[in-house]
């Protein structure tokens, strides 16, 4: 921590918190801001299925996870500021690889560096704004923050939309290079020949492996089991193979190891054991379901990217102001009410969305979308201060970043695992239809005909009917399906809150935060 006659002030201080905001909005915004792109970068890396574009998305939320250890572990080697700017440098070239890919299989591991490279710039650049903060203004820091973390999925979405539809969607990842690299310059001019505070630290080399052969795994499978028949490719089959002899390796070894790369040993604590599974099933549904809406919102209900954008923009009507008072919010109440309203709120909004069974216009989604930004706001902070209950110093920082690393693992599950039961249960649907239409659930209701007799009269024939049929059906199908994943996502959240309520309250009053609390809590938003 720099002295006080270190420290940046006046315009210098300025400068430096609003260039470092945004970048953090800029790399947050890679992920949902992609998403919306998603149609566009298939249709550019060779007309590949927008199933295969979702990787793009899954595979760099992977590389965050796995960057956030190796910012604690190249910090202490290197220093902050040091780590910082060559970080930035490393993901405006991975940036630039990604703006000029023209494949697929090229595109997905230049995304999944440019995560790499995010988890690591992301908890360095806040931490290096707290520091260079006094001890009274920390908490306006905390608010400032919290306020950014909510801007990608609200303003990152809208412009994505924007580039893709009028410029190109290539401009997301130019757009890292023109910014980052002027903070790089910035940030090591302002910290030139300060000394930085260095400790060797052993790097759990075996554990990060295993814990990548894992997590990577799982993923994989998600990403592809839909297109390739799941265990029925010899791929997959081998990757599950590996998984499976990972894992219980990965447990072991960490049980053993005194600097783990995830300390499992902190799943004894019971409210950290509740918080966190809380935490990663909650942003699951809600990762998931943001993330196969907004694709939905293009390909099947036919928005603009950038309408699309708007649809999530509105979220920031609640969001933005009530996100930064959370942490004040918690620390005087009972977090496990707190948290059950969260969740029943989350799951009657699900149920609001998923009521639509037709195309439904602007009016009708962007209100319930408001709710879901006013819960989104109000989710993140409850489970994640029941989880740290009774942890301090050290171990408080681990359990903030284990709980942001496994947080942001099960959001990238959730984007797959959301688009896999929509994918499951649209056929279910098509058949109940053609089952229904067709005369065969009640011998005297064959509507299926009456519309093909219409549409033939209609001056259509008869195999452009048949296909016309089929299009709608397909896309009721899917709109039902969607529902699906919203109904799935609404029982999720009526599960978490009775659980919540196996944490035990808070013992007593929190006592007056410290920088580690600070940083902590920067680290679970």
């Amino acid at each position: 921590m720099p002295s006080a006659d270190d420290r940046l002030t006046g315009w210098r201080f300025l400068i430096f918190n609003v260039a470092l905001a945004v970048i953090n909005v800029i790399a947050l915004s890679n992920v949902p801001g992609y998403t919306v792109l998603v149609p566009y970068a298939a249709g550019s890396l060779q007309g590949v299925n927008p199933s295969f574009g979702t990787w793009g998305t899954t595979d760099h939320m992977m590389g965050i996870v796995l960057g956030l250890p190796l910012a604690r572990w190249l910090s202490a080697r290197f220093g902050d500021h040091r780590t910082y700017a060559a970080t930035l440098v490393a993901y405006a070239v991975f940036s630039l690889a990604c703006a000029t890919s023209e494949t697929i299989w090229f595109f997905v591991p230049m995304r999944f560096l440019l995560g790499l490279a995010g988890g690591i710039i992301l908890p360095l650049g806040q931490a290096l704004v707290l520091n260079e903060m006094d001890e009274k203004r920390r908490v306006y820091g905390v608010a400032w923050w919290g306020v950014l973390s909510m801007a990608p999925f609200t303003l990152g979405v809208f412009m994505g939309g924007f580039w893709a539809e009028y410029v190109s969607w290539r401009m997301l990842f130019w757009s890292n290079i023109i910014f980052g690299l002027p903070v790089a310059g910035l940030v090591a001019a302002l910290f030139y020949g300060r000394p930085s505070k260095r400790r060797i630290v052993r790097f759990d080399t075996v554990g990060f492996v295993l814990v990548t052969v894992v997590l990577v795994g799982v993923q994989t499978i998600l990403n592809q089991g839909n297109d390739f028949d799941w265990f029925g490719s010899a791929i997959l089959g081998a990757v599950l193979i590996a998984v499976v002899v990972a894992l219980p390796a990965f447990v072991v070894w960490e049980l053993g190891e005194r600097n783990p790369v995830l300390d499992i040993r902190l799943f004894r604590h019971r409210n950290y054991a509740v918080g966190v599974l809380c935490s990663v099933a909650g942003f699951l549904v809600i990762q998931g379901t943001l993330s196969v809406f907004i694709g939905q919102l293009q390909t099947l209900l036919g928005y603009t990217s950038s309408l699309a954008g708007v649809v999530y923009l509105t979220m920031a009507v609640f969001a933005a102001p009530f996100v930064s008072i959370m942490h004040l919010i918690v620390r005087h109440v009972d977090l496990r009410y707190f948290a059950t309203i969260n969740f029943i709120g989350f799951a009657v909004t699900l149920t609001w969305l998923g009521e639509y069974d037709k195309v439904a216009s602007f009016d009708q989604i962007t209100t319930p979308m408001l709710f879901f930004g006013f819960f989104l706001a109000t989710f993140f902070a409850p489970p994640a201060a029941i989880a740290v209950q009774g942890l301090a110093g050290k171990k408080l920082i681990r359990a903030a970043e284990e709980l942001a690393m496994l947080r942001t693992a099960f959001g990238a599950y959730g984007i797959t695992s959301q688009a896999v039961v929509q994918f499951r249960r649209a056929p279910v649907h098509q058949l109940g239809m053609a089952d229904h239409l067709g005369g065969r659930d009640y011998a005297s209701l064959d509507v299926l005909g009456a519309l093909m007799n219409k549409l033939q009269d209609l001056g259509l024939s008869e195999a452009v009917s048949r296909v016309q049929v089929s299009r709608l059906m397909r896309q009721q199908a899917l709109l039902l399906g969607l529902d699906d994943a919203f109904y799935f996502g609404a029982l999720v959240f009526v599960a978490l809150a009775g659980i919540i309520w196996l944490a035990r309250p808070a013992p007593k009053p929190e006592p007056k935060p410290t920088l580690v609390d600070f940083e902590a809590e920067e680290l679970m938003e």
